[in-house]
């Protein structure tokens, strides 16, 4: 059964421009299904979260928030998945499992839309058309952004807007 509903746009065309790097990962691939362990418990999966590392960032680059947003759950305001801030400039890439880890070098991750700390895997309704999980990493012009581990996922994405020189992106899907 689908929703019948748009396909949302990407949400990153619609922030202002930025340059842009790369992002790799030995788990997921663009535009290609997640395997199962990626998913969250409720559609079977284990709530992994996926290898990255990155490259090619502005020399200028004094830390990383990365993040992972479904903009095509059925909520006027997408599903916030994984927010990791502070992530020293040091650290260009996260191991598999990472999302459920304390993380390096002072940085910590936000709930999520789960209302749940860290990583939370694929849950797109059954039947639904296949989601996209907007998998960022945003190269940040601070050390640490103004962030607790309380702020909301909207919060974090609004100093972003303000903080951020270049995004790495991979936008695997999944679909139950």
């Amino acid at each position: 059964m689908s929703l019948d509903r748009p396909v949302a746009p990407d949400p990153y065309q619609l922030l202002p421009a930025v340059g842009s790097f790369t992002v790799t990962s030995t788990d997921v691939t663009d535009g290609q299904q997640m395997g199962q362990m990626f998913a969250h418990p409720g559609v079977g999966g284990r709530n992994v979260s996926p290898q990255l590392s990155w490259s090619g960032f502005p020399a200028e680059t004094r830390s990383f928030t990365v993040t992972c947003f479904d903009p095509d759950a059925p909520t006027p305001s997408g599903f916030w998945h994984w927010i990791l801030a502070n992530l020293p400039v040091s650290v260009t890439e996260l191991a598999q499992g990472a999302g459920g880890q304390d993380p390096a070098g002072g940085a910590f991750s936000l709930r999520n839309d789960y209302s749940e700390t860290g990583y939370g895997g694929p849950y797109p309704p059954e039947g639904d058309r296949p989601h996209r999980y907007f998998f960022v990493v945003h190269a940040v012009d601070v050390d640490a952004l103004e962030l607790t581990p309380e702020s909301s996922a909207a919060y974090a994405s609004f100093n972003l807007a303000f903080h951020t020189l270049a995004r790495a992106i991979i936008t695997p899907t999944y679909k139950v």
